[in-house]
């Protein structure tokens, strides 16, 4: 009866692994799983110059707000130097009103006159980052809601 049983497992765990083999599997994006990922083509960025484009609205509470213009030609953000900082550790340049760096990004006490920037904050581009309109790799049905609860 042992005998029997091994020999049926074995038979039926040789068929569910040569049916397994023989099943393709496929990515969401409808390719298949070993085939070579083809780079995205290069989107520009939304906006175009600091101060040129609308703000983005946010889909969802406690979103980063997003980067409304292109980031092409800036420095790198380092720890020394953040050009993300020239503009909007400020509430107003060259007379423009701007989004300023959040309190939460702030060491405190605050100064007004001269806000430093929590260096566990200072790398903008984490989490605040510019748009590019481009179509979605695979279906997506969010739809955000901001709206006050």
């Amino acid at each position: 009866m042992k005998t029997t049983l091994k020999i049926s497992l074995a038979a039926l765990l040789s068929v569910a692994a040569c049916w397994s083999t023989a099943q393709t599997v496929s990515a969401m994006r409808s390719s298949e799983v070993s085939a070579v990922d083809k780079a995205p083509e290069v989107q520009p960025y939304l906006g175009s110059k600091p101060g040129g484009h609308a703000l983005i609205q946010r889909t969802f509470k406690e979103q980063p707000p997003l980067v409304p213009h292109k980031v092409e030609g800036f420095d790198d953000i380092t720890n020394e130097d953040n050009v993300c900082l020239d503009c909007h550790i400020h509430k107003e340049v060259r007379g423009q009103k701007i989004p300023q760096v959040k309190e939460s990004h702030l060491v405190k006490p605050v100064n007004p006159d001269a806000p430093e920037i929590n260096k566990a904050r200072w790398q903008c581009n984490s989490c605040h980052v510019p748009q590019i309109d481009a179509k979605p790799l695979v279906e997506n049905i969010f739809k955000g809601n901001t709206a006050a609860k």
